[in-house]
């Protein structure tokens, strides 16, 4: 079936006034698809990254590279998401290009999201030698726009302190040790 905008309208979770180009801190929770454990296990409350988990790593610690006006806080990789703070740190940086097809202003929080996913996809099927492209991520992302200091110690240590909850984490009983079929 051919998309129709009429019958598979989807809604945006973004906040419908802000353009997440604007000077501040974001925290970005990304989950990948189906919730599944991709990226390593939970051992005595500590991550172990897999090869996949070092690839996310990888692409997450090079976000500034690409993106000069993005600072890094902290963030983790856990089995079936991530969580991260990235600051918007100088607003003159951004480009006021629009893609059109997607509605999303080139250098905005949800255009970096997009490309972090798309380069941890593509090294994910260069490494399983994939020829079409697997789905690696759930549609969309959470943020939270990060309104004082008091909120973002909070955060950070929320951030921290994810793999020591990971027993107590939802996702985690339907998603223990789920073996995947990887070529590694």
């Amino acid at each position: 079936m051919r998309y129709d905008p009429s019958i598979h309208h989807r809604r945006s979770i973004r906040l419908k006034y802000h353009s997440y180009t604007e000077i501040g801190a974001y925290f970005i929770t990304i989950c990948t698809y189906q919730k599944q454990c991709l990226f390593g296990n939970i051992k005595n409350g500590k991550m172990q990254l897999n090869s996949l988990g070092a690839i996310a790593t990888h692409c997450w610690q090079e976000i500034p590279n690409h993106f000069s006006h993005i600072q890094l806080d902290v963030f983790v990789i856990m089995p079936n998401h991530i969580h991260g703070i990235l600051w918007i740190s100088d607003d003159s940086k951004l480009e006021a290009k629009i893609n059109k097809l997607r509605n999303v202003t080139a250098g905005s929080i949800p255009n970096i999201v997009r490309c972090y996913k798309a380069a941890v996809t593509k090294h994910i099927n260069q490494i399983c030698q994939q020829k079409r492209t697997s789905l690696v991520w759930q549609r969309n992302f959470y943020e939270e726009i990060i309104p004082d200091e008091k909120a973002l110690n909070n955060i950070r240590n929320y951030i921290l302190n994810n793999p020591l909850n990971w027993c107590n984490d939802q996702e985690y009983s339907a998603s223990t040790d789920i073996l995947l079929d990887l070529p590694f």
